[in-house]
């Protein structure tokens, strides 16, 4: 009788464990493969395996892929510096925005509320064609500028073939400067619209039309830290900025992740905008192979897919770190 009451107890005492274990990997993947709510992935699955064997068999499926593989790298690497720029852009505006310093706030909130308030597609154009000429006119009257202080220094002269010499020079350490506002002049004078890549244009197009959307994912981060957080910063002795390097901000990233990662996603398919400036990306190559082959339906087709992989690809990856880092992690 007492050893069955033990035998009782003990399996009391290991059932409770029992059912804290987790569970392995292999039940989880039954339970979602058999979950009814995971019909679309078979689904998905089953175009996918269809596009993969027509890519595979079909000649004008395989030779749109081929064309294609180029605009994939475009397109991945327009969204990841792209983003990238966005985020920097996005936290420094959003502490801006929570400064009370007036200057700061107001300058963030126009770039915020002008931003958001233009379509993407009209800001890449007037970064392309209309911010990018009046920067490259200003750089040119800024060497000219470093060249004619140089000049009149008189110490300055030009040969026969146009080089320039020094003569004259009363202090060795203006030679350096001299030297300085030449090269510096020449470099900058000789600048073209065509020194800067379409690529660059559009990744800071998508970076500044990005950047003010993230702005204010940071600061509705940012203002949902509870504010004893900061007041028991600020009496540890910390900084302003200690406290919201090491307190708030740790916090608040952590917060944000989601909606950042689904803002990672929306740039990946808004890169196709950038097509409108000949970027060779894969919308832009999709369209140069339709017009070289008329192939409608295969070429589109295949960019279709190939979208739908990179989406549902890094949406994967966005889900698993907001698991890995998210506050209750």
């Amino acid at each position: 009788m007492t050893s069955e009451v033990t035998r009782s107890m003990e399996a009391q005492a290991v059932a409770p464990s029992e059912k804290a274990r987790p569970r392995s990997f292999t039940d989880q993947l039954s339970e979602t493969l058999l979950n009814p709510r995971s019909i679309w992935m078979y689904v998905l699955a089953l175009l996918a395996v269809l596009m993969i064997f027509s890519i595979a068999v079909n000649n004008l499926y395989k030779e749109a892929f081929d064309f294609l593989l180029e605009g994939i790298r475009v397109t991945v690497l327009v969204s990841l510096t792209g983003f990238a720029f966005a985020q920097l852009l996005g936290l420094t505006t959003a502490l801006a925005r929570i400064s009370k310093n007036m200057f700061f706030y107001n300058i963030s909130t126009f770039y915020v509320e002008v931003v958001r308030g233009i379509p993407i597609i009209v800001q890449l154009i007037y970064m392309a064609f209309v911010i990018f000429p009046l920067l490259v006119d200003g750089l040119n009257a800024l060497g000219r500028s470093f060249v004619a202080t140089a000049v009149d220094t008189r110490y300055v002269y030009f040969t026969p073939m146009g080089k320039p010499t020094f003569a004259g020079i009363p202090d060795p350490r203006w030679y350096n400067s001299l030297t300085f506002l030449l090269g510096w002049g020449y470099a900058l004078s000789s600048l073209t619209i065509r020194s800067f890549p379409m690529e660059i244009r559009a990744v800071l197009g998508l970076g500044i039309a990005y950047g003010a959307y993230e702005a204010e994912v940071y600061r509705a981060g940012i203002e949902s830290i509870e504010k004893g957080q900061m007041e028991a910063a600020r009496s540890l002795g910390m900084s302003y900025t200690q406290a919201m390097r090491f307190v708030i901000l740790p916090q608040a990233i952590r917060r944000v992740l989601p909606p950042i990662g689904n803002d990672f996603i929306a740039i990946l398919k808004d890169s196709s905008l950038v097509s409108v400036l000949a970027v060779n990306d894969l919308t832009h190559k999709g369209d140069l192979h339709r017009a070289r082959t008329f192939r409608t339906f295969e070429t589109w087709n295949t960019v279709t897919f190939l979208y739908l992989i990179l989406t549902i690809s890094f949406s994967r990856l966005v889900r698993w770190m907001e698991r890995r880092f998210s506050p209750d992690a």
